[in-house]
């Protein structure tokens, strides 16, 4: 035998540290139901209305708020845990035990009454109202908006569409805004667009296509079918799972994360009947945001109306909004004074809330949410992710290596967000536009 397959079948047998740790996992879950701490963290309501509750996270222990707001944008069909995973896990955690305060926007469960709402619900009144609540509850700040998903995608129209929104940047994380670049859904288009025909006010051209028909008598997709799409898009994980498991049965936060995904995956909320239908006909259909408008009617939102500056995540290994298909909406944001996009580890929920997020997305969101601050009174940037971020390319209105106007002598500038070129992980393309 070679001495390389000597070690290689060494490696195979556990040591008896694993052993032990293995043990203890398989202990502690068939005792106490699961390793991982699914604790939320606190808060409180401020603000509700229809398919509308907007919280805000109470302070960790003695830490005190400090700086503008940050509002987390919940996608439908997605439960809010996704900003809360888990203990360890959970961006909500990682803000406010940052001293920011945290705000984040739910809209609790779609029944078939409300089927007749469309996107025009979340993107004229949902957000919007939770974005002036947030800034109300704290003090008259400008607003950092984050948003998962679909949720970015509402808040990137709502803030298109409302320019006196106090919004101080966006946070888009993994949205979706060019379709044709999803590798499951390219294939199936061209099929639907013969099988439905064209989008005429909700009806094709020959009354209503077999999509449609579903979708309508249903009332819109229900949870099983949200969560039987969303495990599609993992397919190969969810059947590879069982032995995945099984390997990593000593890695205590290695089965915590999959255990928290899978109370996550459970906790599928429907979509409204109309609004499914706009996503189905003008999103997977016509792809419409790839162009950089989005219509209801008459009245027409233009992307290159938002005039905030932008960052923009795409995830390594996303099956459901590739970082293409995230990408897309960057040369779209000719109004922002600043975009950057980043590529960063993991799949479609990974990228927001993995264990790898902790050390990529969740400091880049850090370092974007204090270069961008109304003020000085933020929580300091993060060593890691600018003081050793090399030069990359500004914006016309914000040079690198310039303090904001306002910025306390010596403040740091996060100009160079993505430009490290130590990280594993580097930019997908950072850049700024001008205006």
């Amino acid at each position: 035998m070679s001495r390389f397959g000597y070690f290689a079948i060494m490696d195979l047998i556990p040591k008896p540290d694993q052993v032990v740790s293995a043990a203890s996992n398989v202990a502690h879950t068939m005792l106490y139901g699961g390793v991982a701490d699914l604790r939320k963290m606190p808060r409180t309501l401020i603000d509700e209305g229809l398919l509308r509750q907007v919280y805000h996270y109470r302070p960790a222990g003695k830490v005190k708020e400090v700086g503008d707001p940050v509002l987390l944008v919940t996608p439908l069909a997605a439960p809010s845990i996704c900003f809360d995973l888990r203990r360890g896990c959970s961006l909500v955690e990682h803000l406010v035990t940052e001293g920011r305060p945290t705000y984040l926007v739910e809209y609790g469960e779609v029944s078939f009454r409300d089927r007749n709402l469309g996107m025009e619900h979340w993107i004229d009144e949902v957000v919007p109202m939770a974005i002036r609540a947030a800034s109300e509850h704290a003090g008259g700040r400008p607003v950092h908006v984050v948003g998962w998903s679909l949720g970015g995608i509402f808040m990137t129209l709502a803030a298109a569409d409302n320019p006196d929104l106090p919004i101080a940047s966006l946070t888009i994380v993994g949205s979706p805004f060019d379709v044709a670049k999803v590798p499951l859904m390219a294939p199936l288009r061209p099929l639907l667009k013969i099988a439905d025909g064209p989008y005429l006010g909700g009806l094709s051209r020959s009354g209503r296509g077999p999509v449609q028909r579903v979708y309508q008598a249903m009332g819109g997709a229900p949870k099983p079918v949200v969560r039987w799409a969303f495990q599609l898009s993992a397919a190969q994980k969810l059947v590879s799972k069982p032995l995945v498991k099984l390997q990593n049965l000593d890695d205590t936060d290695f089965l915590a994360q999959i255990e928290a995904v899978e109370v996550f995956t459970a906790n599928m909320i429907a979509y409204p009947g109309r609004t499914f239908g706009q996503l189905y006909h003008r999103f997977f259909k016509t792809n419409d945001l790839k162009y950089g408008y989005f219509e209801f009617g008459d009245r027409r939102i233009e992307i290159k109306d938002v005039d905030k500056p932008v960052l923009v995540f795409g995830g390594a290994t996303d099956g459901i909004a590739p970082a293409a298909c995230v990408k897309a909406v960057v040369p779209l944001l000719t109004g922002s004074p600043e975009v950057r996009f980043e590529i960063v580890p993991g799949g479609h929920l990974g990228m927001l809330t993995g264990r790898s997020a902790r050390e990529t997305t969740w400091k880049f969101i850090d370092g974007w949410i204090s270069k961008w601050s109304s003020d000085t009174g933020a929580p300091a940037e993060p060593e890691e992710t600018l003081g050793k971020a090399a030069s990359g390319k500004a914006s016309t209105k914000k040079p690198a290596g310039k303090a904001k106007p306002g910025a306390k002598p010596g403040a740091k500038d996060a100009a160079g967000i993505g430009a490290n070129p130590n990280r594993r992980y580097g930019s997908g393309g950072s850049r700024s536009l001008a205006k």
